[in-house]
């Protein structure tokens, strides 16, 4: 049996992988600013960080368009080989974090701004008196983040992830209907059914089109003038709604714990809100982790 081993020129490796990261970033997010933000950085320090290593490769990387850059042809060839080294990287933190076997530390969870203002911060308080070493980060945030990649230990989602690395558990599913405040619905009357809508104040979210689009779903007939206000925040929309400035669609639990607000008719909007509880399979083994997931499932449910 021949066996051949095939010695590494360690001295040959100069590859600096926090110069990488910077690249990495700084192309995944699109700007030097936005790039240093996600890193925890300064942006001088983010750039000398791209410079150093387009001098170390002799190529450039970037070139400037407008505020923001693209990559030159040389960073497009790039991208992948240090895109791998980054999913290498998050699988080795991974690793590491899922044999942790001690009830401390940091633990990241990410869920959309409303859940996180509205319903964490009572889990928040049963997990510190279980475990008071655990550390909890709140990511609040109504984008996907990607586990994966450790943007996040657990992520609180209303769909279903389908990557097949993942542990999901349905917690729960909740049910999202129309409210206004009190104070609204005696300026502008109750109504009795679609048609006394027509002229309605309504809370858009990120796109007006897509929510028009969406409430006329159930039968109504709005228009641009029904949707004068548009928020990507869910605390802000609910807050609009609140103030008495329209009607938005919100969950049922949200709305049972805030003072003032009425449902409107019930019966023609009910939208299934699945609670849908996430985290890497790795992650699941480390104590710390599936404590925090463990309490989440429980409070949620």
């Amino acid at each position: 049996m021949f066996v051949i081993q095939i010695c590494m020129n360690w001295q040959s490796v100069s590859f600096d992988w926090n110069q990488a990261k910077a690249f990495l970033a700084t192309a995944e997010e699109g700007s030097l600013s936005a790039a240093a933000r996600a890193l925890g950085l300064t942006q001088p320090t983010l750039g000398r960080q791209v410079t150093a290593l387009e001098e170390e490769l002799g190529v450039a990387l970037f070139e400037r368009v407008g505020r923001s850059l693209s990559l030159t042809q040389s960073g497009i060839e790039l991208l992948d080989h240090v895109r791998t080294m980054g999913d290498a990287a998050g699988l080795v933190s991974l690793t590491a974090s899922g044999h942790s076997q001690s009830i401390e530390g940091q633990v990241c969870i990410t869920a959309t701004d409303a859940m996180s203002s509205y319903h964490l911060p009572h889990v928040l308080g049963q997990l510190q008196e279980k475990a008071p070493e655990i550390e909890i980060e709140i990511l609040a945030s109504n984008t996907v983040q990607d586990l994966r990649r450790r943007e996040a230990d657990i992520a609180i989602r209303h769909v279903r992830p389908g990557q097949p690395d993942l542990i999901t558990r349905l917690v729960r599913t909740t049910t999202a209907h129309f409210y206004a405040s009190t104070a609204y619905l005696d300026r502008h009357g109750r109504p009795a059914g679609p048609h006394d809508l027509s002229d309605a104040k309504f809370i858009g979210f990120e796109n007006p089109g897509r929510t028009i689009a969406f409430l006329n779903t159930f039968g109504l007939a709005l228009t641009r003038s029904n949707v004068k206000l548009v928020t990507n925040s869910g605390v802000a929309g609910w807050e609009m709604v609140k103030q008495g400035l329209g009607i938005g669609v919100i969950t049922k639990d949200l709305a049972a714990i805030t003072a003032g607000i009425e449902i409107i008719l019930p019966d023609l909007v009910s939208i299934d809100v699945p609670i849908w509880l996430t985290t890497h399979r790795e992650l699941h083994t480390s104590r710390r982790i599936r404590l925090v997931f463990d309490v989440l499932a429980e409070a949620l449910s």
